[in-house]
């Protein structure tokens, strides 16, 4: 319903009278769930189709969408980023807060231990929800526990904000950590490693979101593109996890231009377990193995050839070697040559001692298991196979993980979600990448390493890959930066971290910057960027108005008596992001002019001359092409015209902004969209 109402209003009352309007039955006390009325205005209930229906038309009403159930999108990566414990610190870094919105904290971990923290910000208007043992410090500063249906499992939940699955312990360390040394997981990576409503209220700086839905909504049917822009009404900036639905294009799922959407990279560390055959040969795999099998040769057979009959399965089946579909009197003691990738819980269930997968996927990210596993990929998977399959007593052992350097990082992982933007086809999306695979953070010791029958195996910390763990990263840059800029908007440090980044190559990632976006996040730089691309609530309300979007909706977001007009309905090119995309059907060329203001940040007397990276087929003229600056905070407009040859693919260059010290630059994307 939009921003909250003027003057003294009870909004519980609002809400049960606008409710007796639409609901048949009438309004019993479960149908209202809940109420936000500390940031903005709105409420959750239990309705048909029919009743949400005749809510939408009611006045006051900016949207009605179905709740959904969020997917969780799933130490030296600072180092890898050039920011390490060495990097310049700002005399007010105590007094920034973060707001984690994930799966809850533990608390016990040595990453929120506050020894040497002052007095928690007086700004802070939060709480801290004491339950289950479960106390704040002057680390973890407050928490809250949410649960809208009320339906708790005793098996799962924990009626607290103590972290029962390890996700949000993992994402909280990582933006927001303290410094924790030789921490690993046995021995591997070792290193130092209603709730926006609330949490808006509350005092937080920057918001640390590593969920989404499966896919992309359009703007107000979207609960976090909503929650974000009410946060960047009040000075916060969100930061987004892109979803974990890659290398698809178009798959990523957190996408408002108002918040920052990060995708997941590689950092320059491997892990890698090996197998040994009896024949002596040995193939490297990838996975997270901790057991040691102390190089000890087990008898070695293929899933194809040990069918659970008994059940009707046949080889065909038992070759991927699925829950039951093995016979356990023949695998019992053996390691087991699967062809199929999975999370073994047939091989655990069957007896295996081990098991080796081979894998047509691309494994640029490791799992543990809960037995000795090793993934190979289709070429050594094959001569496995026939070792296995033509040698009498053929035998195998797999090794302990081993940490190797990875040569050609930084590139975007195959799971991190891919633009072009499905929604507004003209913003690229995602807005830059952060560290994001093999990552080791604080974990939950509440579950077992892999929830696998019989794995015991309780860890404080875990390594596990995400866009989930490439969010935290950019929220702890994102926090850095705003210690040294306490009054920037969000929009000029989301601008700050994407014009900084460090580029990245196409040969890694053939989607280019619809995997990447701006580049690598290089937060040591960010501080310092010398120009940024403001932009505030009204230039988000004028940019909506020129999508379309009903102008009485939006009157209501803002709280505002605008209107959308010829005048105020900004064209999505002429909207001041730190990016330019501009797409056409495909085999058509298309030339778009592109309007933006750049603000001084870096040195009060400066000139900057514009340097164009164009490829073949991309035409890219910027007038004027030097701006020069005579102090602090002055505004300079320029415009950009693009034109490009874009067949069925896409094209990209870059417009850099130099004046000796600073390189402020600019993805420039054009493409063919199939999107109508």
């Amino acid at each position: 319903m939009g921003n909250l109402p003027k003057g003294k209003v009870s909004t519980s009352s609002l809400y049960t009278t606008m409710l007796r309007e639409v609901v048949s039955s009438g309004v019993e006390s479960d149908v209202l769930l809940y109420s936000y009325h500390r940031s903005f205005n709105g409420f959750a209930a239990k309705l048909t189709k029919d009743e949400a229906d005749k809510l939408r038309e009611k006045d006051g009403v900016v949207s009605v969408f179905l709740s959904q159930k969020m997917q969780l999108h799933t130490t030296r990566s600072w180092d890898f980023m050039g920011f390490s414990k060495k990097v310049l610190r700002s005399a007010i870094e105590s007094d920034i807060i973060v707001g984690m919105l994930d799966t809850g904290i533990w608390p016990e971990s040595q990453s929120f231990n506050d020894t040497g923290f002052g007095p928690i910000p007086k700004k802070w208007k939060g709480t801290c929800q004491s339950s289950d043992n479960f106390t704040c410090n002057k680390k973890i500063i407050g928490a809250k526990y949410y649960k809208a249906d009320g339906d708790y499992d005793p098996d799962y939940d924990i009626q607290s904000p103590r972290d029962s699955e390890g996700h949000g312990s993992h994402t909280s360390s990582t933006a927001a950590g303290a410094f924790v040394s030789k921490a690993s997981l046995y021995g591997l990576a070792k290193g130092t490693a209603r709730a926006f409503d609330d949490a808006i209220a509350d005092g937080v700086d920057i918001i640390s979101l590593s969920v989404g839905s499966s896919s992309a909504s359009d703007y107000f049917d979207d609960p976090i593109a909503i929650g974000t822009f009410h946060s960047m009404k009040n000075g916060i900036l969100t930061s987004n996890s892109a979803g974990n639905s890659g290398p698809v294009l178009s798959s990523i799922s957190n996408l408002s231009p108002w918040s920052l959407s990060v995708a997941a990279s590689t950092i320059d560390r491997k892990f890698v377990t090996n197998v040994k055959l009896g024949n002596g040969e040995i193939y490297e795999g990838t996975s997270i193995n901790t057991f040691d099998l102390d190089g000890k040769m087990y008898p070695f057979i293929a899933g194809a050839a040990a069918p659970n009959t008994s059940q009707g399965y046949t080889s065909e089946d038992s070759r991927y070697c699925d829950l039951e579909t093995l016979d356990k009197t023949l695998v019992e003691g053996k390691i087991l040559f699967c062809d199929y990738d999975s999370q073994a819980y047939g091989p655990v269930d069957a007896g295996a001692v081990g098991a080796v997968f081979q894998n047509s996927k691309r494994k640029d990210y490791v799992f543990p298991y809960g037995l000795p596993l090793s993934n190979l990929n289709l070429d050594d998977g094959r001569n496995v196979f026939n070792y296995v399959n033509t040698t009498e007593n053929p035998t195998a052992t797999i090794f302990k993980t081993q940490v190797e350097d990875n040569q050609f990082a930084p590139f975007v992982v195959s799971f991190s979600s891919r633009g072009p933007n499905p929604v507004t086809a003209d913003i690229l999306k995602p807005d830059l990448a952060a560290p994001g695979v093999d990552i080791l953070a604080a974990w939950s010791e509440i579950p077992t390493l892999t929830d696998t029958d019989g794995d015991t195996r309780i860890v404080p910390y875990n390594i596990v890959s995400g866009t989930s763990m490439a969010c935290p990263h950019a929220t702890g840059a994102a926090t850095y930066v705003k210690s040294f800029h306490p009054t920037w908007s969000p929009a000029a440090i989301k601008s700050a971290l994407m014009t900084t980044a460090f580029p990245m190559s196409s040969e890694n990632n053939l989607e280019a910057e619809f995997a990447y976006g701006a580049g690598h996040i290089n937060p040591a730089v960010a501080v310092r960027p010398g120009l940024i691309y403001d932009a505030g609530e009204i230039d988000f309300v004028n940019f909506l108005c020129g999508q379309g979007y009903n102008p009485k909706q939006l009157a209501l977001l803002t709280a505002s008596n605008s209107t959308c007009s010829e005048e105020t309905k900004v064209p999505v090119w002429d909207l001041n992001y730190p990016s330019f995309a501009l797409s056409t059907t495909p085999g058509n060329s298309v030339t778009r002019v592109f309007h933006r203001t750049v603000t001084n940040v870096g040195s009060a007397v400066s000139t900057y001359k514009a340097v164009v990276k164009a490829p073949s087929g991309l035409v890219i003229q910027v007038q004027p092409s030097v701006i020069s600056f005579k102090s602090l905070g002055q505004k300079q407009s320029y415009t950009v015209t693009v034109g490009a040859e874009v067949g069925n693919s896409m094209i990209s260059g870059a417009l850099i902004w130099d004046d000796g010290v600073h390189q402020v630059r600019s993805p420039i994307v054009a493409y063919a969209s199939l999107l109508e």
